[in-house]
């Protein structure tokens, strides 16, 4: 490069610097100040979308009430019936999402073409009331509009409770009913638990979450599952294992219904709670059960259903084979069976979300 070029760019490049010395000089700014400004933005910006959501959930919830209401009104079918089998019908999308694929709209049931205009008509797609009858198809127009249209959420709630009603509404005739449509003795249980909890807590937002020891406690735990073990022949751990002392409350993480209670050769004194996403949280190992806590109860997220022990790997009684610890497992139900899947990240949600809002004065005595 010839001498005069090097030169110039050395000239150059020393008035920036200088201009650069100056600016500094003049302005300075404080090296963390720009690292503060933009966490704060982030910050600012996390909250805002936190509130957006809870916004948008609270909204929804509205929604749903209203339609569940103004069906029951026309039809006589409690709202928390038709609440539960929407719920239920949720969960089966989530676990089978590419066979019940359908249009955004406010409830979750899915009806396929064939069921909706009926088995014999040749038009799967039929949306006149009429002749929807005359093949005994579930359509009918909720709406007024006329039309029976699956993907129109007063229609389809219409339907779904006026093939309710038709088989009478005390218990067992609803369990009748919910049998007929789904020939699933599952699908029988799971609805009539949602409804169970929609009744006793006369809500929707049933979603709260809690951590399944206080918080104020000494516990230790890791992702555990999958581990190998080798008791009564090799499987895989169902779960995640949280270690504490003898007599620590072992809590409820949901709104749920026990379902299972008693003792289990694996699991010992164990108790199994149903939530309303259809998963099935399994608390074993314990060295008792909470007295007022029985099969059927409804149960609250923080709710005390027992106590940390030791019990299992043998008849009913046996104690001390390993240290004391919460197996905390959790199974979602596709329809057909539960299969289990890692709870750590949950359980470190749950964790952490307890302990922002203990901070924040949100969560009062649940976690001493």
């Amino acid at each position: 490069m010839p001498y005069p070029t090097r030169t110039a760019r050395a000239v150059r490049l020393l008035s920036l610097l200088i201009c650069a010395a100056t600016l500094t000089t003049a302005c300075p700014l404080p090296a963390h100040a720009f690292a503060n400004h933009l966490q704060s933005s982030s910050a600012g910006s996390s909250l805002t979308v936190n509130v957006d959501a809870e916004h948008a959930q609270s909204s929804m919830y509205i929604s749903r009430l209203a339609l569940y209401r103004s069906i029951e009104a026309l039809t006589g079918v409690p709202w928390y019936r038709l609440a539960a089998i929407d719920q239920y019908e949720r969960t089966l999308t989530v676990a089978h999402p590419k066979d019940r694929k359908h249009a955004e709209r406010t409830i979750g049931i899915f009806v396929t073409g064939p069921i909706w205009s009926g088995l014999m008509n040749p038009d799967s797609e039929d949306q006149n009331p009429r002749s929807i009858e005359l093949f005994s198809g579930l359509g009918q127009d909720g709406s007024g509009d006329g039309i029976a249209d699956r993907n129109n959420d007063k229609d389809l709630l219409f339907s779904i409770a006026s093939y309710l009603g038709k088989y009478g509404n005390n218990e067992d005739e609803f369990g009748i009913a919910v049998w007929e449509y789904y020939h699933n003795s599952r699908a029988v249980q799971r609805v009539q638990q949602f409804a169970k909890l929609y009744r006793t807590y006369d809500k929707l937002d049933l979603v709260s979450q809690a951590f399944p020891l206080p918080l104020g406690s000494i516990y230790s735990y890791r992702s555990t599952w999958g581990s190998r073990r080798s008791w009564g022949g090799y499987r895989i751990h169902e779960g995640t294992d949280l270690f504490a002392g003898y007599g620590v409350p072992v809590r409820s993480t949901c709104y749920g219904v026990v379902e299972m209670k008693g003792w289990n050769p694996f699991g010992g004194w164990r108790i199994g709670i149903r939530d309303l996403n259809n998963r099935y949280h399994y608390y074993a190992h314990l060295s008792g059960f909470d007295k007022t806590v029985h099969n059927g109860d409804v149960v609250t997220p923080g709710q005390t259903v027992g106590w940390v022990g030791s019990s299992g790997y043998g008849k009913p009684g046996t104690q001390g084979k390993f240290p004391p610890h919460l197996h905390y497992g959790i199974y979602r139900d596709n329809g057909w069976a539960d299969w289990s899947f890692d709870p750590y990240p949950l359980l470190r949600q749950w964790e952490q979300s307890e302990r922002k809002a203990l901070k924040t004065g949100k969560t009062k005595g649940t976690s001493s």
